[in-house]
């Protein structure tokens, strides 16, 4: 018999019960935040035509997209003449949950409300390389605010995802940094350091890779992205100075960037965004950051991204992108968004032991057997506590009570109920606290009120 290899595909994962707990628990959390915040949740396909896809996300996400062939007649018509990775193709699994958010407002913008609020928990898929907390396959949490200019969106999302991160227990001003910059802050540094109009794009490129290569690589990135020697000295020399207390950093900008009406306007811009931010839980995190460029192509405003601190890579980040919309409907339709990086975020709290002892999900007690006969017993013990709202775990075999509490350690379960023949003749529930090793004998008809203090 053929042997089959049983590993997901490189960049994807089975997720036992552990990782389903964990997730569903972040989950839960995070979308009670953003209901309370007003997003109401949306969900899209996904594949997506590749035509949505493509243009979106600049020159490297681009080549990140999964491509999904053609089929049936028009896939054997193209691989008869000459095939190449655009026409073989007319669809790719979503990149991201934005493009998909802007396709959606321009098809239903009738239907939606003047300032539409929504979230979205989906996966989403990168044709990425593999490495730690970075996958193929992975889960975006997002909230955005679409139809309005005001800085009170970028605030209402930068609150929003700094009480997630708070109810998580990233509740300390150390525990991660919410850094913020603005796309037009960095067109203006390129300015007034001389980088060519015609460049602004490679600079930012080199510039978003700044947390991955260090100084010294963007300096030789940006060289061979063909940016003048003495400009791109300016500009990293420049964006170094930049103090790190956020009002001194903003006042720093203003003086920096005196010379440019667009750099400018976008200091006052995060000004405002910094303000109104700052009246929120996420203000004790906040942080300005010149060098954040977020190498999605769509951002045209303030951008954010969340970093933890002696971890690389981000833990989530947004923006503002008013033009995104306009491509699909041909309006001008302002928007602004977050995004957690769940697996991210996952990764960290494992490693940190942040999550609850016990998970919602989780069986609360196992119900042991004694011998056959009393099987039925323990099955009508079973169904009375489900009734009563209890996660029970019915052991399906005749074994020694040591095994029957091994498999319930092994599934984390503190409670067993023991129900033998000298339980039932005095009319109690024998329950063995499987943590402390105590085992105590309670009576029949206040065996719910006892456990639902304990579990």
């Amino acid at each position: 018999m053929a042997r089959f290899n049983t590993k997901p595909v490189s960049g994807t994962r089975d997720f036992l019960p552990l990782d389903v707990q964990r997730r569903n628990y972040v989950i839960r959390i995070v979308e009670g935040v953003y209901q309370r915040y007003g997003f109401e949740p949306l969900e899209t396909p996904a594949m997506e035509r590749l035509e949505t896809l493509l243009g979106k996300y600049g020159e490297e996400g681009d080549k990140l997209i999964f491509r999904v062939m053609k089929r049936g007649e028009k896939l054997q018509r193209i691989l008869a003449n000459q095939p190449t990775e655009n026409n073989l193709a007319d669809a790719g699994l979503r990149y991201d949950l934005t493009v998909p958010l802007a396709r959606v407002v321009a098809e239903h913008r009738n239907r939606l409300p003047r300032f539409f609020k929504r979230y979205q928990i989906q996966p989403v898929w990168r044709a990425d390389r593999p490495a730690k907390g970075r996958y193929r396959e992975f889960y975006q949490c997002d909230a955005d605010i679409v139809g309005s200019r005001s800085p009170l969106v970028e605030a209402e999302v930068l609150n929003a995802a700094g009480e997630i991160f708070h109810e998580l227990g990233f509740d300390q001003p150390e525990d991660f940094v919410m850094r913020l910059n603005h796309r037009a802050i960095l067109r203006g540094l390129m300015e007034v350091t001389g980088v060519p109009d015609g460049l602004e794009g490679e600079a930012l490129v080199a510039i978003d890779k700044m947390d991955k290569i260090g100084l010294e690589g963007v300096r030789r990135e940006l060289a061979q992205r063909g940016i003048p020697a003495e400009a791109g000295e300016k500009l990293l020399g420049i964006m170094a100075e930049a103090p790190q207390d956020v009002e001194a950093c903003l006042a720093w900008l203003q003086e920096q960037l005196a010379p440019s009406e667009v750099g400018r306007q976008a200091v006052e811009e995060l000004i405002q965004v910094v303000h109104y931010a700052a009246l929120g839980p996420v203000a004790p995190h906040l942080k300005v950051d010149p060098y954040l460029a977020r190498g999605l192509s769509y951002y045209t405003g303030a951008i954010f991204e969340v970093d933890f601190p002696g971890l690389s890579g981000s833990g989530g980040g947004g923006g503002r992108y008013d033009e995104l919309v306009g491509m699909f409907s041909n309006q001008t339709i302002p928007a602004c968004g977050f995004s957690l990086g769940l697996e991210r975020v996952l990764l960290v709290m494992a490693e940190r032991e942040m999550f609850p002892d016990q998970l919602q999900g989780q069986p609360q007690v196992l119900v042991t057997q004694f011998d056959q006969e009393r099987i039925p017993h323990s099955m009508g013990l079973a169904h009375r506590l489900r009734e009563a709202g209890f996660r029970v775990d019915l052991y399906p075999a005749l074994d020694r009570y040591g095994r029957q509490f091994k498999y319930a350690d092994e599934r984390g379960i503190r409670y067993a109920l023991l129900l033998g023949p000298q339980e039932q003749e005095k009319g109690v529930v024998a329950v063995k606290d499987l943590v402390s090793g105590e085992q105590v004998e309670v009576p029949m008809e206040e065996l719910e009120e006892w456990l639902a203090v304990r579990v």
